[in-house]
């Protein structure tokens, strides 16, 4: 039990967690993300931004609990914002021309302290700048065009019914352990749910938003939640190497901030990448 919800005296959810913070503070970070997209939506990268550094120290800080591993958290977390800022008026070509200066600074950073236990050190700062602020930069991508709105609200909201959806069909059915050495709780009856949420929402918003094509929509829907699910298996074997329950503390009921950015970093990508293809800028 965490001491968020022993010190409140609630008990936790079915799902090891206290429901009501967890919903509260899902509706204040919907609250910032929608009153940034739309009173001025090239302020979208700066939350990213912001969020990206916390979720960077706090994978870099579970790294050295855990494992007793050092992230060159300087050249990271620099490194990290260059990626972000200038993926919005360079395009890929800043994004991965800031990345690619950021390894390299990463794997001279860690020269100084010498051979030993030079290449874990080195290998998690490279998985670090990839894991988080490579793939975030996809997010910044998605906001650029007129339609930066559409796009990027498309990409949260399938996601955020992925969640919904498995979160309500495994209550109810979960019965069938999905990856049960890695995430016990999570069910192929939630999976399922997900995928319904995922695809319903996904053939609203392309049609809805940006004037696409449903069953393009529906395709992207099940593409990103499988994306979602994949995210948030990848996170669960990180913590469970590690040997820690949360990455953070900083969100009463979820966690840390990378404990609610598993499925979105790499969901970012791919969203960015279909919705390049599908809804191609005019």
């Amino acid at each position: 039990m965490s001491n968020v919800t022993a010190a409140a005296g609630r008990p936790p959810s079915r799902l090891g967690r206290d429901l009501r913070a967890a919903i509260l503070v899902g509706a204040a970070l919907g609250a910032v993300i929608l009153a940034s997209l739309f009173l001025v939506r090239q302020a979208f990268i700066a939350v990213v931004a912001i969020s990206i550094l916390v979720a960077t120290c706090e994978l870099a800080g579970a790294l050295r609990r855990g494992g007793g591993i050092k992230v060159a958290l300087i050249p990271a977390c620099v490194g990290g914002q260059a990626t972000i800022w200038l993926a919005w008026p360079y395009g890929t070509t800043g994004l991965l021309s800031a990345a690619a200066i950021t390894v390299l600074v990463c794997l001279l950073w860690r020269m100084r302290e010498g051979p030993d236990g030079y290449l874990r050190d080195v290998s998690a700062s490279l998985f670090t700048v990839v894991y988080v602020p490579f793939f975030a930069a996809f997010a910044a991508l998605l906001v650029v065009p007129a339609d930066g709105a559409g796009r990027v609200l498309t990409w949260m909201l399938c996601v955020v019914a992925s969640d919904i959806g498995g979160f309500a069909a495994g209550v109810v059915a979960g019965k069938h352990p999905m990856a049960p050495t890695i995430s016990p709780k999570k069910s192929w009856e939630g999976f399922a749910g997900s995928m319904a949420g995922g695809m319903i929402v996904g053939a609203v918003c392309l049609a809805e938003l940006l004037h696409g094509r449903w069953w393009l929509g529906v395709l992207m829907g099940a593409l990103l939640v499988a994306v979602a699910t994949a995210g948030d298996l990848i996170e669960s074997l990180i913590k469970r190497d590690l040997g820690v329950k949360d990455m953070g503390s900083l969100l009463p009921g979820h966690g840390g901030l990378m404990d609610r950015l598993d499925s979105l970093l790499p969901t970012a990508m791919v969203s960015w990448l279909l919705l390049s293809v599908f809804v191609p800028l005019s």
